[in-house]
C-alpha cells in the first residue's frame, strides 16, 4: 500500500528535513511539495493524496485555512507539523491524525505513520464494502439493505476520543476504556492503567460510544462489557462486575438487565 503524500511548509529547510526522514519509509511516496496554503489547496484538489503533512504557521493562509478550504471535497489525512505547541487542541479538533513538533523526531514520525496506515486500511476497507453494496443493490436488494443496516450500527461510533487533561492531549482508544464515572459535567475515564478527566456530560458521551459494548450499570457509571471478567451476586438484587484491572463496580437494581447478557 503506497501512501501518496504532499508536504506543505513555507520553510524549504523544513520540507527538506521531513523529506529526508520520510525516505526511510518505503511505502511513502511524496508526490508534491508546496510552499504556501493556496498552493496546497490546488495540489490536494488536483492530486487527491492520501496524506498531507501541513505546517500551521504560514503567512496569509495558515494550515487551518487549508483544511477549511477543502470542505467541499473528500479531504486526505492531515498531520500538522509546527514549532508551536499551543495549537495542539485545535489540530485534533480539526480531525488531524497527529500533531508533530519541529524538529520532527524519527520515532514520533514512525508512530504517526503507523496511525496513518491504520486509518487508510480502515478507509479502504469501507470503500471495498461500498463497492460490494453496489453489486448487492443490483443483484440482491434485500441483502444490500441488511448490510447497510449492520454497517451503520457498527461504524457510527467513536474509535478514538481526544481528551485534554493536565495540559496535554491524550488520544484514547475506546477499546481500552474500562469504565467511566460521572462527576457533574466531568467524566473520569479509566483505561486500566490510567485515569483521565474529560469535560463532557454523561448523556453526550453515551452518544459517541457503541451501546452494544458500553452500558450504564448505575446512574453515574458506564462499563465496557467486553472487559468484564466476572459477575458477583450481591444483596437486594444488586451485583458487582469485576473488570480486567481487578476493579469492582456495583450494578444497581435499575440496570440489572445489563447483567442478563452474561447469563445465558
Amino acid at each position: 500500500m503506497t501512501i501518496r503524500t504532499i508536504l506543505v511548509d513555507d520553510e524549504p529547510l523544513a520540507i527538506q528535513g521531513l523529506e529526508l526522514r520520510l525516505e526511510r519509509h518505503e511505502d511513502v511516496e511524496i508526490i508534491e511539495k508546496c510552499m504556501n496554503g493556496r498552493e496546497a489547496i490546488r495540489a490536494i484538489k488536483t492530486h487527491k493524496p492520501d496524506l498531507v503533512f501541513l505546517d500551521i504557521q504560514m503567512p496569509g493562509f495558515d494550515g487551518f485555512s487549508v483544511v477549511q478550504g477543502l470542505m467541499e471535497v473528500e479531504p486526505p489525512l492531515f498531520v500538522f507539523v509546527t514549532a508551536y505547541s499551543d495549537h495542539a487542541l485545535r489540530a485534533f479538533e480539526a480531525q488531524a491524525v497527529d500533531y508533530l513538533m519541529k524538529p520532527v523526531e524519527e520515532s514520533r514520525l514512525a508512530d504517526t505513520l503507523d496511525r496513518v496506515r491504520q486509518r487508510l486500511a480502515e478507509k479502504r476497507g469501507v470503500e471495498e464494502v461500498d463497492r460490494l453494496k453496489e453489486v448487492l443493490a443490483e443483484h440482491a436488494p434485500e441483502a444490500a439493505a441488511d448490510m447497510v443496516e449492520a454497517d451503520v450500527s457498527a461504524n457510527r461510533f467513536e474509535k478514538l476520543i481526544n481528551i485534554k487533561d493536565r495540559g496535554q492531549i491524550f488520544r484514547v482508544d475506546v477499546d481500552t476504556i474500562e469504565r467511566i464515572d460521572a462527576a457533574g459535567d466531568y467524566m473520569c475515564i479509566y483505561t486500566g492503567d490510567n485515569t483521565l478527566i474529560l469535560r463532557e456530560t454523561m448523556k453526550d458521551l453515551e452518544k459517541r460510544l457503541d451501546p452494544r459494548r458500553f452500558q450504564r450499570i448505575h446512574r453515574s457509571t458506564i462499563v465496557n462489557l467486553d472487559l468484564v471478567k466476572q459477575v458477583k451476586p450481591h444483596t437486594n438484587g444488586e451485583c458487582f462486575l469485576v473488570l480486567g484491572s481487578g476493579a469492582q463496580v456495583k450494578v444497581s437494581r435499575s440496570y440489572r438487565d445489563v447483567v442478563a447478557r452474561f447469563v445465558h
